[in-house]
């Protein structure tokens, strides 16, 4: 790069424009063999999980391009093909609810308005504007998709796999129609699978408001009403017990247990339904607890999930009273049919205390099922549905996972994946909406015969619209028929269940899918591990015969800095650009105005971003977020967000951009280095010892991606540039790339600064993927060097760079160092610091002398640093001390700069405290059967402590007989 530095660090300057050559240059597409198979290194692919095209990313996005983009940089680095696979999923229920709230809050007009083909067109306008805009985010983000293989749900090729996946479960047997109890969502007015129900736990009588109510209107829930049922023929009562009242309306019997005296004489009689005219068959089932309540349960089959299997037992009425508007219908009688449900709960309470049948009303600690996506109460009702047969399915995805085809981590979401498919249930794929595939599924209306199309048999399923009728034309065996199409679409995950493998062109055998898949590894949220992940390997291993990732990685929920969940309403919600470019809190707050909430919820989120963001969010950059996202992954469940934390990593980047300017100007013009990094023989101790930690920190970050603890990564990269190259390394090596310096020694400083500063980007830049190139363009270039940093090779560790010596000399080095730097800021002195270090052999003479040079540029204000070995009669008087080791004592002259007096007295204290700490070490080392029983190791720590100890305590008399005398 032609162009100077900048004075310094800026984010937005930094990663304008290199997104946009990398992709140019074709970096982001599998590099391959010359024949075009995978290189000799291996292949590495991730299917990145499709955001949604209901609304632009959030930073738990932001958290998952990190992680996977991460990998994928690391792996391309390490040699292996490489291939990150954008796209996006068309979300079949959110996106319709959000487009369907956005019409009627600008129009005021339904989808019904409207009608299918307009309505659709208006999603799909939707779904073009948040694709563009999820695209840009997740370019800023700094993701090396191949865009080139970007995908959609609902794109011509993976609707032909959604078809064919429909017809193979079919044709298959797994696949099957049935009239079955379902979860539906008034408010949505579709149906749900059990994952999209949430449990809400009521501690007992709890007052809720339901969407579709007045907001002033509360619903009683968390309470149980008892109520009688006159036995016909008599004047006998039965008393039974609902938490909700409104389904005596469709009850067809009263069960009691078999083996229960007190209603024997019942069985087989009839109870009288006091408001519609309908007689109650008292049955006897096992499944009845005889000792809870009253020991009679009243059964309603179509809208209770254990009355239904007593339903089918006992060939019970099932008697539906719910329409799909919440509504009841003219079976629940004529005073009751078209009131809303939780109004006849009411209603129904009211009509029968004034039949005299009311009995009582008690608090009822209970779970109330909630729909995740609108918040409404669930209804259990009877609808024909389409439905996947998953115990098969699981079963053989438990096998191969227990094979060690499939690796879940961490531990505890590989507990939760078997503790799921042991106990599947049947997964209901039907959905009472527009946005979506529609079933590839047909009735055949045989002229002249009365057709139930609650069940499957005349139904059939085609790819084509041809292919059903030939096969309709079988079934009606020569008689006339009409097809319809089933209006409904399938389940949103139907379609991302196949998304390893429909991206890379199956149905159809391709290139694609023959080099990659199955993937090398599927990263997304714990959330969804049961709602998509378990969906992907039961299909991926049906319909391909193989488990489609090889390995599962959870990663944490982000919360607030509170630990909330982030929602709209709380205003805790963060768009990563939001933080990338920072934002003023009144854009903040305006951009609320933007969504779909309420005045209320808005005036609740502004309340909630002035509390955490009082100053709005400060600018952090692409490469502080990513760093920040991974340095808080390590394996946890919850990562608490803190902005300020995200912003110290901005900090962290400014300091790696200053450090490396500072850096190049040790560079002449005409500097090249080493074509292949590797050790001269003329490297000093501080250049062997930054180079083992260089090292060192090589060995740690590859191990811990390799493990993916993405938080001991970041700090191994980070304390090496932090603390050992920035801190150490670039002071010291300043005499030595001195115009004055020896040019041996001069040359070697630079070409080890230059192995520092190369290798270290390299680790940094699957984390800070922008402002590594930056610098990294700007270093002198080698000429086996490649285009991009983002191509060359990841450093490994190299044998040849360890030196545990060159790390034991200079860390003892470091450590007196450190202590006369601790020493100096104890007496407040900040020139003239004048250090003398004591030493017992000859070794430590020389070791300390060929490194004054660099004790004094690491030392600010320091003019002088004098080694003495021997006797301490030598150190001049008037001297402060601290030891290093039971062999190196550090002295600073501070006579004439303190209270002689005070020292004198410091020096008591701390004497008193040595002798203490090694009464306590000699009373441990002189127990009877301490060399028995305690591990040498410790042992030997003891020793070393006893005899540091020993010094200090000889070193501190020393300090304080001098002060005495100088007083």
């Amino acid at each position: 790069m032609s162009q100077p530095m900048p004075a310094g660090y800026n984010p937005q300057a930094v990663e304008a424009a290199w997104y946009d050559w990398w992709e140019a240059q074709g970096f982001f597409k599998p590099q391959t063999a010359t024949d075009g198979s995978a290189k000799p290194e291996g292949v590495f692919v991730i299917p990145f999980p499709p955001p949604n095209v209901t609304g632009s990313l959030h930073i738990g996005h932001a958290l998952t391009v990190a992680i996977q983009d991460g990998l994928i940089r690391w792996n391309r680095m390490l040699g292996k093909t490489t291939l990150f696979v954008p796209g996006f999923d068309h979300a079949g229920i959110s996106t319709q609810s959000v487009v369907e709230r956005r019409l009627f809050k600008q129009e005021g007009k339904t989808r019904h308005d409207l009608g299918r083909e307009a309505f659709l067109e208006k999603v799909m306008d939707w779904k073009n504007d948040y694709q563009s805009r999820i695209t840009n985010q997740l370019r800023r983000l700094g993701g090396s998709f191949d865009w080139d293989r970007v995908a959609f749900t609902m794109n011509p090729s993976l609707s032909k796999a959604v078809i064919e996946n429909f017809c193979r479960l079919h044709e298959g047997g797994i696949l099957y129609r049935d009239n079955r109890l379902v979860n539906w969502c008034v408010r949505l007015n579709t149906t749900l699978s059990n994952l999209e129900v949430d449990q809400k736990q009521l501690e007992g009588r709890t007052l809720l408001n339901v969407p579709g109510y007045d907001p002033k209107e509360k619903v009683e829930f968390g309470v149980i009403t008892s109520f009688a049922y006159p036995i016909e023929g008599s004047d006998e009562k039965i008393i039974v017990a609902t938490t909700r009242p409104e389904t005596m309306l469709g009850d067809s019997a009263i069960a009691v247990h078999p083996e229960d005296d007190r209603y024997k004489h019942l069985h087989g009689k009839f109870a009288k339904h006091p408001f519609v005219d309908r007689r109650l068959p008292i049955v006897a089932d096992d499944m009845v607890d005889k000792d809870f309540g009253t020991g009679a349960v009243k059964i309603t089959p179509a809208h209770d999930p254990n009355d239904y299997e007593v339903g089918k037992r006992h060939n019970l009425e099932f008697i539906s009273i719910l329409n799909d508007d919440g509504t009841l219908n003219a079976n629940a009688g004529d005073k009751f049919n078209g009131m809303k449900r939780f109004h006849a709960r009411r209603e129904v309470v009211k009509a029968l205390t004034d039949a005299g049948l009311f009995i009582e009303t008690k608090d009822n600690p209970m779970q109330i099922p909630i729909c995740s996506k609108s918040g409404d109460v669930i209804e259990p009702i009877l609808k024909p549905q389409w439905w996947v047969k998953c115990k098969p399915l699981a079963e053989e995805a438990i096998k191969r996972s227990r094979a060690g085809e499939l690796k879940i981590s961490p531990a505890q979401s590989e507990a939760d994946w078997y503790r799921w498919l042991d106990n599947i249930q049947d997964w209901c794929i039907s959905r009472q909406l527009w946005w979506g595939h529609r079933c590839p599924a047909y009735f055949v209306r045989i002229e002249g015969e009365e057709n139930d199309n609650n069940d499957g048999k005349n139904w059939v399923v085609g790819r084509t619209l041809e292919e059903a009728t030939e096969r309709a034309k079988v079934l009606a065996a020569g008689r006339s028929f009409a097809l319809e199409q089933d209006e409904d679409v399938l389940d949103t995950w139907f379609s991302s269940a196949l998304w390893p493998f429909s991206i890379m062109g199956w149905p159809e055998k391709t290139a694609d899918l023959e080099h990659y898949y199955p993937a090398s590894l599927l990263e997304t949220g714990w959330d969804i591990l049961f709602f998509w992940v378990a969906r992907m390997v039961l299909l991926g291993v049906y319909l391909t015969g193989k488990v489609p990732f090889g390995e599962v990685l959870c990663h944490a929920m982000i919360r607030d800095a509170h630990g909330r969940k982030m929602s709209k309403s709380l205003g805790n919600v963060i768009d990563p650009l939001d933080v990338i470019h920072g934002l003023p809190l009144q854009d903040l707050h305006q951009k609320l105005h933007e969504g779909n909430l309420d005045d209320k919820e808005i005036a609740k989120a502004i309340t909630g971003q002035k509390k955490d963001f009082p100053k709005g969010i400060p600018e952090c950059g692409t490469d502080g977020l990513r760093f920040a996202l991974c340095a808080y992954s390590g394996g946890g469940r919850d990562i608490n967000l803190e902005i300020l934390r995200v912003e110290g990593y901005r900090k962290f980047c400014n300091k790696i951009f200053n450090a490396t300017k500072f850096a190049m100007l040790k560079f002449e013009p005409d500097f090249v280095p080493l074509d292949v990094a590797k050790l001269t023989g003329d490297e000093s101790l501080v250049e062997r010892w930054i180079l083992h930690k260089l090292n060192f920190a090589v060995g740690e970050v590859n191990k811990h991606l390799e493990v993916r603890n993405f938080m001991a990564a970041t700090i191994a990269v980070y304390n090496f540039w932090l603390y050992e190259l920035c801190d150490v390394y670039i002071e010291a090596m300043k005499p030595m790339t001195d115009p004055s310096a020896d040019p041996k020694v001069r040359t070697s400083a630079q070409q080890t600064l230059h192995i520092c500063l190369d290798y270290g980007l390299r680790l940094l830049h699957p984390f800070m993927p922008f402002v590594t190139e930056e610098l990294w363009q700007r270093l002198p270039r080698r000429s086996t060097d490649l285009a991009s940093i983002m191509i060359s090779r990841y450093p490994t560790f190299d044998t040849d760079f360890q030196s545990a010596d060159a790390e034991d000399k200079f860390d003892l080095v470091f450590a007196a160092l450190r202590t006369g730097r601790s020493l100096a800021a104890s007496y407040n002195l900040q020139s003239n610091i004048q250090l003398f270090i004591h030493v017992q052999t000859p070794e430590e003479k020389a070791l300390f002398e060929s490194q004054v040079p660099t004790i004094s540029a690491l030392t600010k204000g320091c003019s002088k640093v004098e080694v003495i070995q021997g006797s301490s009669s030598q150190i001049p008087a008037g001297c402060g001390s601290a030891v290093v080791s039971s062999t190196v004592v550090v002295y600073l002259q501070v006579q004439g700069l303190v209270n002689l007096e005070a020292e004198v007295a410091k020096c008591d204290k701390k004497i008193d405290l040595a002798r203490l700490n090694l009464e306590k070490l000699y009373k441990v080392i002189s127990q009877p059967d301490y060399q028995a029983t305690v591990p040498e190791a410790v042992q030997i720590s003891n020793e070393e402590k006893r005899k540091t100890l020993e010094v200090e305590l000889s070193a501190l008399q020393e300090s304080r007989e001098m002060f005495a005398k100088l007083q």
